[in-house]
């Protein structure tokens, strides 16, 4: 009984780290697609993004925000 308890627990929590990271992913690439960039820092953040999601997503949010052209 208590087994059934703390697994459903930690499967809660593994869920809601999960949305918790889609959300920050989504918001990365529409982030991205949104902003102006120069050169080709626009078409590189997206494609690492894409094949490298949890790493890309994480550079993006520390460094790519940084290089963004401000208006």
């Amino acid at each position: 009984m208590m087994y059934d308890t703390i697994s459903m627990i930690i499967s809660l929590i593994m869920l809601l780290c999960f949305l918790g990271f889609f959300v920050l992913f989504i918001w990365a690439l529409v982030d991205i697609l949104k902003s102006e960039f120069t050169g080709y820092n626009k078409i590189i953040w997206i494609l690492l993004v894409l094949f490298l999601p949890a790493l890309g997503t994480i550079l993006y949010l520390l460094i790519g925000r940084k290089q963004k052209v401000q208006k």
